[in-house]
């Protein structure tokens, strides 16, 4: 099995209160009346209290065009990369030349080369590292990134592996065309952020156990097993299409409805090749993908409302961050209130296809 050491998350630092970010959205796109009415409402409803942004927000009139949000996509994706792996390999104990394999996630940028080899000689990684990034999964990125890092020290258990999901959302948003129902949905909803997780392979582990001494390691969980899933006719439910001024979102209200739908037959089928029920698990990393997400994962499973305790604060902290947003609700467990030894825990992603990653924790 895989021990994950670390998880840490690192935030850009301008951060700012949902009504001063609709205020903008609406100042941005010249909203008045029943458009700003309808704006307002949205961002009221989408469950987010405070939100990170890599750019102040008068700057982001002066983008022009998708190369310069490109650009400083590169750079502040590059930079909050080095940070939060950098806290990370520090929890762990660990140095960056130790590490084996580096994933990164991201599907808000496009970046070639990519950002794992720029991150190279910022973090002092070997050359000889190998890297994955990953680019297309969205939101569900970030468990099915530590779902094959896991596949990977299967086969090298003696590696060190880092997971790395970073999304700047704010810099997909439409310039001045923040007009379209889904657009004002997802100016409320996403957040900018990322979150870095080091993990050992198991007889590295076992080999490092009596000079662990950081409490992140201690609590962290093994990964068990792991299950990809896309669920058939939903293509067009969730994703992204490029247009001249940039990615645009691809979002429709059916969205709650086919995860109410589909994923309790593939959790309660995961977990029984495990000899498992829903009943049995302690803790639910779930993806925060918004209060009627959230909802839908609730009603599928059958929940108490304190199993999706930690994915509602994560959303109403730092609002939705892609596929950063399941590793950092995974932080605040493992910091927060970190299960007993012994129990189990189901990491949850969720992204387009629509399609679902689940993860099986033990603690």
């Amino acid at each position: 099995m895989t021990r994950i050491a670390a998880v840490r998350s690192a935030f850009p630092a301008h951060r700012y209160p949902q009504a001063e970010l609709t205020r903008a959205v609406a100042e941005l796109s010249d909203l008045g009346g029943a458009r700003r009415a309808l704006l307002e409402r949205l961002h009221g409803n989408a469950g987010v209290q405070t939100r990170h942004t890599i750019l102040p927000l008068p700057q982001y009139a002066s983008l022009n065009g998708i190369g310069e949000a490109n650009d400083a996509y590169i750079e502040g994706a590059t930079d909050l990369g080095v940070q939060a792996l950098r806290e990370a390999l520090a929890a762990a104990g660990l140095a960056a030349a130790e590490v084996d394999l580096l994933i990164v996630t991201s599907v808000t940028g496009v970046a070639v080369p990519s950002i794992d080899a720029r991150l190279m000689p910022r973090l002092g990684l070997r050359p000889d590292v190998k890297r994955l990034p990953i680019f297309g999964l969205g939101c569900v990125a970030g468990a099915a990134g530590l779902a094959r890092l896991h596949d990977y020290l299967l086969a090298w258990p003696r590696h060190v592996a880092a997971l790395l999901a970073v999304e700047l959302c704010s810099l997909t948003l439409p310039a001045a065309a923040v007009t379209a129902t889904p657009d004002m949905v997802v100016s409320g909803l996403f957040g900018d952020g990322a979150t870095a997780l080091v993990a050992r392979g198991e007889q590295l582990f076992t080999a490092s156990a009596a000079h662990t001494v950081t409490t992140t390691a201690g609590n962290g969980p093994r990964v068990v097993a792991s299950r990809s899933e896309v669920y058939p006719g939903t293509g067009d439910v969730l994703g992204w299409r490029l247009n001249s001024d940039g990615f645009r979102i691809v979002l429709t209200a059916e969205l709650a409805d086919v995860v109410a739908r589909h994923l309790s037959a593939g959790v309660s089928s995961f977990l029984a090749e495990h000899g498992l029920t829903t009943d049995e698990i302690s803790s639910w990393v779930c993806h925060p993908g918004g209060p009627k997400v959230i909802d839908a994962i609730q009603q599928s499973l059958k929940l108490p409302d304190s199993a999706l305790e930690m994915s509602r604060r994560s959303l109403a902290e730092v609002g939705n961050m892609s596929s950063a947003s399941v590793l950092h609700v995974l932080e605040k467990t493992i910091d927060s209130c970190p299960p007993a030894p012994g129990s189990v825990g189901l990491m949850i992603g969720l992204g387009p296809g629509v399609s679902a990653e689940l993860v099986l924790l033990r603690w």
